[in-house]
């Protein structure tokens, strides 16, 4: 079943829905209309039978004195039993306004069958008198019954006009009802009519214009066709179409200024590559003029000259080095070391430096460039900015199994912000100022991707009273076996 079936379908479902809806709504006013009718047309056929039955127990009792026998006195006990059983009938009729009424009637159906009975006992001993004067009072008794009978009725009616009333108020109420109810159904069908033929037509009138358009050469305007049904289909392939077509023409114009930059770089060719030449750099070349340069201001008599220019030689080959690699402690410190004697070098009395170090961990692995990145960024923000310098404290020491790295300065500290920060995500300008382009928050993600955990750097700062970095190192057993015997050495 496709989508647009559906929606007719849809449609008819809908409109059989609300006739149903309608049909059952009537029915059941009407179904409790005629029952509250029927329940009171019983009300008064239950007051006409006691009535019947009455008459019916004098007629047979007046035959059986006129002739006593065994099957008329079988026919009165019938006619009784029937009188006492729509007396039962009558009990259940009993309301507020008819209370008092409806008691006396029930006590007069019981001083009939009562009176009809001593009028039967008094003809079975031969007492015709006595018999005489009970028929009479039953004759008397049941004219007392048709009579309250009328009553009942009246006050019946006279109970119930209001409901006789309410009947032809409801009938009125619902022919408007009706008249609402076909306005309604009219425009609910209009309306929905008019929404089930805007969603076939809008589509195809979005089409035929994207159709023109292709026609004109357009094939950068976007077919947006918003339905679920075949024509979304059929627009999602012309749309392809389109989208390939474009595509071509693209490629066609690409190959096109391509040639033609091709043409264009040939004859640079020769010109790019003699500049490529003279621009080229060797990185060995450029150590191996540094260790000149030291040599030659050694030669000259300028030691501090000679061990900074190897210091930076060195350190600019370490940098190079790629940092995927692991390398041991001892690597670290020593390339370490040559960066605070370049620093020196540049702060003199302004940069402190102490370190207390245990041997035996010097042989654990580390990412490479871990240190040196922590160390700059300490000197940049704990020395650089202070008149007076600053005091820098590295420290390596086992705990356990565990060797613990910690780098402290005595810097203006960083607030809680800012150290979350550079655990997480780090500073946009945190490399700025680094002569490695190595930032901490990179050291702190390579730290935690080589070692596999989350908690094996932390930062512990507070504005004024420094920052202290602190570095966990796990021993491996290959760790622990080097690390045994550098310190045996």
């Amino acid at each position: 079943m496709n989508s647009i079936q559906r929606k007719i379908l849809t449609m008819s479902a809908t409109v059989l829905f609300i006739m149903v809806a309608i049909w059952v709504v009537l029915t059941y006013y009407n179904q409790k209309t005629q029952e509250q009718y029927n329940d009171i047309l019983q009300r008064y056929l239950r007051m006409n039978e006691a009535t019947d039955r009455s008459h019916q127990t004098i007629s047979a009792l007046n035959d059986y004195l006129l002739k006593p026998s065994s099957v008329k006195l079988e026919t009165l006990k019938l006619t009784q039993a029937k009188l006492l059983k729509a007396k039962e009938g009558i009990a259940l009729l009993r309301n507020v306004d008819n209370a008092f009424t409806l008691t006396s009637y029930i006590n007069m159906i019981d001083s009939l069958v009562e009176t009809s009975n001593l009028s039967v006992m008094f003809e079975e001993q031969r007492n015709p008198e006595q018999s005489a004067v009970r028929f009479e009072e039953t004759t008397r008794i049941d004219k007392y019954i048709t009579e309250t009978t009328l009553t009942l009725i009246d006050k019946e009616v006279r109970t119930y006009d209001h409901f006789y009333r309410g009947i032809i108020g409801q009938s009125e109420k619902l022919k408007q009802l009706g008249m609402w109810l076909l306005s309604l159904i009219t425009i609910i069908l209009l309306l929905f009519t008019y929404w089930f033929s805007l969603s076939i037509t809008k589509p195809i009138h979005r089409l035929t214009l994207a159709a023109k358009e292709l026609s004109r050469g357009r094939f950068d305007k976007q077919i947006e066709i918003h339905s679920n049904d075949e024509i979304s289909f059929l627009a999602k392939t012309f749309d392809r179409m389109r989208i390939n077509i474009n595509n071509l023409i693209s490629e066609i114009q690409q190959k096109a200024q391509l040639e033609s930059e091709l043409q264009q770089s040939k004859l640079l060719l020769k010109e790019s590559q003699l500049r490529s030449l003279q621009s080229q750099i060797n990185p060995h070349f450029l150590f191996n003029t540094l260790d000149t340069l030291s040599k030659k201001a050694y030669l000259d008599g300028s030691e501090e000259t000679s061990d900074l220019i190897a210091s930076v030689a060195g350190l600019l080959r370490y940098n190079l080095r790629r940092l995927d690699r692991a390398v041991t402690l001892q690597d670290e410190l020593s390339v370490m070391l040559k960066y605070i004697e370049i620093q020196k070098a540049r702060f003199t009395d302004r940069l402190h430096y102490v370190q207390e170090i245990d041997d035996s961990c010097l042989e654990l692995k580390l990412p490479c460039l871990t240190l040196q990145p922590i160390i700059e960024n300490a000197i940049i923000h704990a020395v650089e900015p202070l008149e007076d310098g600053g005091l820098i404290t590295f420290r390596i020491r086992r705990d356990g199994n565990e060797a613990i790295i910690q780098i402290e300065d005595t810097g203006d500290g960083i607030d809680d912000k800012t150290v979350k920060r550079i655990m997480e995500d780090g500073p946009q300008s945190e490399s700025q100022g680094h002569s490695t382009g190595i930032g901490f928050s990179n050291v702190v993600k390579r730290l935690r991707l080589f070692f596999g955990k989350e908690d094996v750097i932390s930062i512990h700062s507070a504005i004024g009273q420094g920052t202290l970095v602190t570095i966990k190192i796990p021993f491996t057993e290959v760790q622990d076996d080097h690390a045994q015997a550098a310190a045996s050495r």
